[in-house]
C-alpha cells in the first residue's frame, strides 16, 4: 500500500489529468486558478506567484494580502510560532479528544461542529509558514476527510449537524490549503458547496452563530469568485448580507454602553441564542469589526469601507481596555480593567483588523492590530503556550476560581489551562500569530495613471519575503527588535533594477520618526500615515526606519494612567505562585497568587513622562515575552494606596486620580504587558503629580 504522501501526490496528478480531459465539471484547468496559473504555490526557496486582485466587479482593495509563503517569519517572530508549534498548538490532537481521531471532521463519532476547523484554521497557517511537517501531516487528515466526503448536494462536513457557522471556518481553512499548496481539489470542492448553500438559504437562512458571522463566509466567497468569476457567488455574497445581522446599523446606533448583565439579554432563554445576547457577545463583536470593509469590496461604498472605524471608537469609548482590546466576559462589559476580554475575541479581532486595514488601507488599523498582536495575544498564554485563559485582565492580580468578576462566564475562566471554562479558545488560539506574520507586508496596488504596484510594510516584525512585482522576483529582509526597540532596518533585494513605491506605516505615536535610503536622509515622515519611497531600486538597496521610543501616558476608567512605550504596553508585574490544579494530560491547569503587594500609585510627570520614567534595554531573546528575558524595563516612582484591594481575588476599581497615599514612596519596575501574568496595567495617578 502506498504511504499517505504518494496517495496524495498520486491523487494530484490524477486530478490535473481530469482537469486537461476537461473531466472536472464546468472547471476548465485554466479557470481553477483564476490568472492562468498566477496562483501556482512556490516550493521551498522559491518566489511566490503573482496576487490575486479582486475581480470586476468587486471594488479594489488599498492592499493586497501577498500570496501565502510569500513571507518568512524571523527572529523573535519565528521564535515565538516555533514555542506554539512545541507547545500546545502543535500537540493539542495529542491531548485533547475534540480535535483527536475520533473528531467528527475525520469521520469519528466526537464533537462534530467548530474545534476541528478552528484547529485547522490556525494549524494550516502555522505548519507551513514554519515548513514544518510534523505538522503538516497533522493537518493533512483533516483536509482530506472534508474534501473527500462531500456529499452528493454539495454539503461538506459531518452529517450530525447542518450549521452553517463551522462550516464558515474550514472554508476559510481551505482557502489557506490551497494557497499554500496549490491543491486542485479545493476550488471544485468550495463551488459545489457555495452552489448547494445558494438554493438551501431560501429555506433554511441564517440562525444564530451563521447570522452574526455572515462576514466570515463572505471572505470565502470573494476568495472563490477572484479565481472564477462565477456570477452566481455574488448572488450569494447579497444573501449573506440580507440575511445577516445588520453590524452597520448597531453601531450606527449603538445602544450597549453600558456592562451586559445576565438578566439584560435573558440569558436563560432560547440557549444564549436570542438576538441582543449575540449582539453583545465579545466574539462576535471582534469578527464584526471587518463587516464594513469586507462588504465594501461588494457594494462599492466608502461608507461602507470607514464603518470599522466607527465600530473601534465606539467599542473604545464604552468598554476599551488599556491592552488595546474591549471587555468581552462574555459578553460587552464596560470599561473597568478588571474586567476581561476573551482569547477568541483577541485573536478574531486581529484577523478583522488585518483584513480591514488590507481593504481601507488606513494606518490606525495597523497600530491597533500591533497593540493586540504584541500585548493581548500573549499577554493571556503561559511562557511556553502550553496553558492559556479564557479570559484575560488588563489588572489581574490572582487567577483562581472565583465567580467574578466575569458578565457571564464561569469561575475557571481566569485561570490558566488545557480548556479553561470552554474550549472554543483552546481550538482557535492557533490562528493569532501566523495569520499576523502572513500580514506583516501587503502589495500596494496601483491606482491611478501612472501609479505601480508597490510593497508596503503594514505591521513590523523580523522577517523575509520573497514575491515578484511586475513579473520581476524582490527578496526583501527585515532585521528588527521591534516592537522592543525603534529601529527597523530593510534590505530591498530586487533580481534586477525595479521602480517600485515602498509603503511604510509610520504609527500615530511616532511624531519625529527619521526615514533613511542607502544612509541618505528622506523627508520626515508625518505620524500616522504611510511614508511613501518611490525609486529605482537596486540590489543591497537599505531602508532604516526609526520610531521615537519615548514612553507615554494614555488615561482610562477613573482617569487612571496607563504607560505606553512604542506599542508596548507596560504592567507591574506582581510576584506570582503557580498552584497545579489537575493534571489535563500532556498539560495542566493552574491557579496563579501574588506574593507581592500590587496596589500602587505612579508618581509620573504626565506633561513630560521621559522625565520620570528610566528606561533599560537589553538584546531581545529567545522568547521575548517573558519576564526572565524581558527586553525593556521601566523604572517609575509610586506609593502604595492601602484602600485599594481586592475581593474574591478581583482587584476594585482603579481609585479615582489623583490618588492620595502617605506610605512611603518606593522605585516599581514595570515590564511589558505580556510578561506579566499577573499585573497592574491601569494605575491610579499620585495626588501631587502633574
Amino acid at each position: 500500500m502506498l504511504p499517505l504522501s504518494d496517495l496524495v501526490v498520486t491523487r494530484r496528478r490524477l486530478l490535473h489529468q481530469l482537469g486537461f480531459l476537461g473531466l472536472l465539471g464546468s472547471f476548465p484547468l485554466k479557470r481553477l486558478y483564476g490568472l492562468a496559473g498566477e496562483e501556482t504555490p512556490a516550493r521551498e526557496g522559491e518566489t511566490p506567484g503573482a496576487v490575486i486582485r479582486n475581480r470586476a466587479p468587486l471594488a479594489p482593495n488599498a492592499f493586497y494580502f501577498l500570496p501565502l509563503g510569500s513571507i518568512r517569519p524571523r527572529g523573535w517572530l519565528k521564535n515565538q510560532l516555533e514555542i506554539q508549534a512545541s507547545g500546545l498548538g502543535g500537540h493539542l490532537d495529542e491531548t485533547w479528544a475534540d480535535v483527536g481521531p475520533t473528531s467528527g471532521w475525520l469521520g469519528g463519532k466526537g464533537e462534530s461542529w467548530e474545534r476541528g476547523p478552528y484547529f485547522m484554521d490556525g494549524l494550516v497557517p502555522l505548519a507551513w509558514t514554519l515548513n514544518d511537517e510534523r505538522l503538516k501531516k497533522k493537518a493533512q487528515p483533516f483536509i482530506e476527510w472534508t474534501l473527500d466526503h462531500q456529499a452528493a448536494n454539495g454539503m461538506i462536513g459531518p452529517t450530525s449537524n447542518d450549521d452553517w457557522w463551522p462550516r464558515y471556518v474550514m472554508l476559510k481553512a481551505l482557502t489557506q490549503y490551497h494557497e499554500f499548496t496549490g491543491d486542485p481539489r479545493v476550488i471544485p470542492v468550495m463551488d459545489r458547496y457555495f452552489r448547494y448553500q445558494l438554493g438551501a438559504l431560501r429555506t433554511r437562512p441564517l440562525r444564530d452563530w451563521g447570522k452574526f458571522r455572515w462576514q466570515d463566509e463572505l471572505l470565502s466567497v470573494i476568495w472563490l469568485y477572484n479565481r472564477t468569476g462565477s456570477a452566481y457567488l455574488l448572488e450569494l455574497a447579497r444573501m449573506l448580507r440580507a440575511q445577516g445581522y445588520d453590524w452597520m446599523a448597531q453601531y450606527a446606533d449603538f445602544k450597549y454602553t453600558q456592562k451586559i448583565t445576565p438578566d439584560f439579554i435573558k440569558l436563560d432563554e432560547d440557549h444564549g441564542l436570542r438576538d441582543i445576547s449575540l449582539a453583545t457577545h465579545g466574539v462576535n463583536n471582534g469578527q464584526a469589526v471587518k463587516t464594513g470593509p469586507v462588504w465594501s469590496i461588494v457594494s462599492g461604498s466608502r461608507v461602507d469601507s470607514s464603518a470599522v472605524l466607527k465600530m473601534i471608537a465606539e467599542l473604545d469609548k464604552y468598554h476599551g481596555l488599556p491592552n488595546g482590546m474591549f471587555s468581552c466576559d462574555e459578553h460587552l462589559a464596560g470599561p473597568d480593567p478588571s474586567q476581561g476580554s476573551e482569547l477568541c475575541t483577541v485573536v478574531e479581532y486581529m484577523f478583522s483588523l488585518e483584513h480591514a486595514l488590507a481593504v481601507t488601507g488606513d494606518a490606525s488599523l495597523g497600530d491597533r492590530l500591533e497593540k493586540l498582536a504584541f500585548n493581548a495575544l500573549p499577554g493571556t498564554f503561559s511562557d511556553d503556550m502550553w496553558a492559556h485563559q479564557y479570559n484575560q485582565q488588563p489588572n489581574q492580580v490572582e487567577c483562581s476560581l472565583h465567580h467574578k468578576p466575569w458578565t457571564t462566564d464561569g469561575p475557571e475562566s481566569g485561570i490558566f489551562g488545557l480548556e479553561p471554562n470552554f474550549g472554543c479558545c483552546t481550538a482557535n488560539f492557533h490562528q493569532g500569530w501566523p495569520k499576523f506574520a502572513n500580514s506583516l507586508f501587503m502589495l500596494s496596488a496601483a491606482h491611478g495613471s501612472g501609479d505601480q504596484d508597490g510593497l508596503a510594510a503594514v505591521v513590523y516584525a523580523p522577517c523575509e519575503i520573497q514575491t515578484r512585482l511586475r513579473g520581476t522576483a524582490v527578496r526583501l529582509v527585515e532585521e528588527t527588535g521591534y516592537p522592543f526597540k525603534g529601529t527597523v532596518r530593510l534590505t530591498v533585494d530586487p533580481a534586477a533594477p525595479l521602480a517600485f513605491p515602498l509603503q511604510l506605516r509610520i504609527p500615530a505615536w511616532a511624531t519625529g520618526a527619521t526615514l533613511r535610503v542607502n544612509g541618505e536622509p528622506q523627508r520626515q515622515p508625518a505620524a500616522g500615515t504611510f511614508a511613501r519611497v518611490e525609486r529605482t531600486w537596486r540590489p543591497g538597496d537599505r531602508v532604516e526606519l526609526v520610531f521615537p521610543m519615548d514612553p507615554r501616558v494614555s488615561r482610562w476608567f477613573n482617569d487612571s494612567i496607563a504607560i505606553e512605550r512604542g506599542p508596548l504596553v507596560f504592567s507591574y508585574g506582581i510576584g506570582e505562585s503557580w498552584v497545579k490544579l489537575a493534571d489535563r494530560g500532556m498539560t495542566a491547569d493552574w491557579q496563579v497568587y501574588p506574593t507581592t503587594p500590587w496596589n500602587y500609585a505612579l508618581s509620573i510627570d504626565v506633561g513630560q513622562p521621559a522625565r520620570s520614567i528610566m528606561v533599560s534595554e537589553t538584546e531581545v531573546g529567545d522568547n521575548a515575552f517573558s519576564a526572565r528575558s524581558a527586553p525593556v524595563r521601566l523604572s517609575v516612582k509610586a506609593r502604595k494606596v492601602p484602600s485599594w484591594r481586592a475581593e474574591d481575588g478581583v482587584a476594585g476599581p482603579v481609585p479615582q486620580s489623583p490618588a492620595s497615599s502617605d506610605r512611603p514612596e518606593e522605585s516599581i519596575t514595570l515590564v511589558p504587558y505580556a510578561a506579566a501574568k499577573l499585573r497592574i496595567s491601569a494605575f491610579p495617578l499620585l495626588a501631587g503629580t502633574r
